[in-house]
């Protein structure tokens, strides 16, 4: 019988709505010191396996069939089907975002929710390393994935970070390849430019900027950050003045470190803003909004600015962070790294993410035939374009967990061959 067939049987015959919730139940029950209690659990537990015997009596592959069943929807393992019979292979790396991917401050309270934690604590148990690829600092990473997921994972040498966007990979258990500051491999003019930036960034704001925001704990990435709630009107106001002020002060910083004249100061802060408003809609918007859009053709920018400025990157993300980094470090090279030293030589991972920077990685395994891409609906547009383009992977705000079951159930099924 053709899989479609067996699995239109396990879910038109079979309770599988009523098993899925008892092994959620099972999965996720807290721990708490109280016999009533447990022996609830025990009953549900016992409930479980006595479903799950009936799909493995009734079914060849029995086993497979009654797992897909109890932890993934109907559409879910239709999905899973779709994704096995387009691309034949498992998904053996998972390479994901964290802030409005795994979690959502207004789906999940900013918490990343316990089913996805323990989803991918089996993906873990089943082999497959996690690449936690984010635009967070080491420390915050480190922290939630230890209270999340457990240090006995996060130091198992199957897990590793990829911080600030691309700027270091941290992937413990790996001896001297345990800590990876990508940074330290740019040229010295590039690295001169981004510390003269992070060492006058606060100093010479305007008050009211200065005020208002402040700077994530990067090792090298200059991010504002706002002192108001992400996502509201002050904050939006203060990242879009913060935007402007990080292309001008780069602009100061580049012609001190180019040692050039360039007709004057002014022509030198309109060619950059010219430069990156030509570069990217939603920043041209904002400096069109701040009266700050030059009067300029980006074309026609000068060739020694141009060819530093092709490799810093300026990133704007509406109401949450206003950004410097380096095109030269990206989350694609730190994936590349973290896959080198964690040992995957032939990747088909599950990509998930909210970004433009998620983006590029999303591009780059589809380019290279390794892998798929999730967003969440409320992604950015681009991003949304690109996974509604290739497997159409959209999910609810803080509903990560539906890719990850989907996925769980494409690589029961790719191990039946």
């Amino acid at each position: 019988m053709e899989r479609y067939d067996l699995v239109y049987q396990l879910y038109d015959e079979y309770d599988t709505g009523t098993l899925g919730e008892y092994q959620a139940f099972v999965d996720v029950f807290p721990a708490v010191d109280s016999r009533v209690a447990l022996e609830h659990w025990q009953d549900a537990n016992e409930e479980l396996e006595r479903r799950k015997n009936e799909i493995r009596a009734d079914f060849a592959a029995g086993e497979t069939f009654a797992e897909i069943a109890s932890r993934a929807s109907r559409d879910q393992a239709f999905t899973a089907l779709d994704l096995e019979a387009k691309y034949g292979r498992a998904v053996n790396v998972l390479v994901l975002d964290v802030d409005e991917t795994l979690r959502s401050a207004g789906g999940t309270d900013n918490e990343i929710p316990r089913d996805t934690l323990h989803v991918l604590t089996e993906f873990h148990e089943a082999g497959v390393p996690i690449v936690i690829c984010t635009g967070q600092t080491l420390e915050n990473v480190k922290g939630f994935a230890i209270q999340g997921l457990g240090s006995e994972i996060v130091h198992s040498g199957e897990l590793s970070i990829v911080y600030e966007a691309g700027t270091g990979v941290f992937t413990p258990g790996h001896g001297e390849a345990t800590k990876q500051l990508l940074y330290e491999e740019l040229d010295e003019t590039i690295r001169d430019v981004f510390d003269d930036i992070r060492s006058r960034v606060l100093p010479e704001a305007p008050g009211d900027l200065r005020r208002g925001c402040h700077l994530q704990g990067n090792e090298f990435n200059v991010t504002m950050k706002p002192n108001y709630e992400t996502g509201s009107s002050k904050a939006r106001e203060t990242i879009d003045t913060a935007l402007v002020y990080l292309i001008d002060l780069l602009a100061d910083a580049v012609g001190t470190h180019l040692g050039d004249d360039i007709e004057s100061e002014e022509t030198l802060v309109d060619w950059t803003r010219a430069f990156y408003a030509a570069q990217d809609p939603e920043i041209r918007a904002v400096l069109e909004s701040e009266g700050g859009y030059p009067d300029l053709d980006a074309d026609e920018l000068p060739g020694t600015l141009e060819s530093v400025l092709e490799r810093i990157d300026v990133a704007y993300y509406e109401a949450d962070a206003a950004e410097i980094g380096s095109l030269e470090l990206n989350k694609v090279v730190g994936v590349e790294r973290s896959l080198d030293v964690l040992g995957v030589d032939d990747p088909f991972s599950l990509v998930m993410g909210d970004s433009k920077s998620d983006l590029r990685v999303m591009r780059w395994v589809d380019e290279n035939d390794a892998g798929i891409s999730a967003a969440p609906e409320h992604a950015s547009q681009d991003t949304l374009e690109h996974v509604l383009e290739t497997d159409e992977l959209v999910f609810d705000r803080g509903k990560s967990v539906d890719v990850l079951r989907t996925v769980y159930a494409l690589n029961r099924l790719a191990r039946l061959g």
